[in-house]
């Protein structure tokens, strides 16, 4: 698995190891069953903090491109060519612009629209 992390680059070191495995599954570098490295080997290898490689995987967990099967290890997805077009941030830029527009539309303010936003995340229930 050839992952190279750009100190310089201004994108985040879990944001480039995310990209980067993606685009190895894309490629055909890694097919859906291939075992990837433990995060403490990865962190290792690329000379990163477990916890950076610990998101990058949860990440990858969370849109399903890899599955973590316990002391087993971490494997490629069965569905992870397809889940790999899946952008969760973009979804959410989408969805958000949406609905501040639809609340400037009414009259909302900026400020009622942030107020709102803040009180709803710190209500939500998991």
């Amino acid at each position: 698995m050839n992952i190279t992390i750009d100190l310089e680059d201004s994108a985040p070191l879990f944001s480039q190891l995310v990209n980067q495995i993606k685009q190895l599954i894309q490629n055909g570098n890694l097919t859906p069953g291939a075992q990837l490295p433990s995060i403490r080997q990865l962190a290792m290898d690329l000379e990163l903090n477990n916890k950076t490689v610990a998101k990058a995987y949860r990440l990858l967990e969370r849109d399903t491109v890899i599955q973590t099967r316990g002391y087993r290890g971490t494997f490629i997805h069965t569905d992870a060519v397809k889940n790999c077009q899946l952008d969760v941030t973009e979804i959410i830029s989408e969805t958000l612009s949406s609905a501040i527009k639809s609340c400037r539309n009414v009259g909302a303010t900026d400020s009622e629209i942030r107020i709102s936003f803040t009180n709803i995340m710190q209500n939500r229930n998991d």
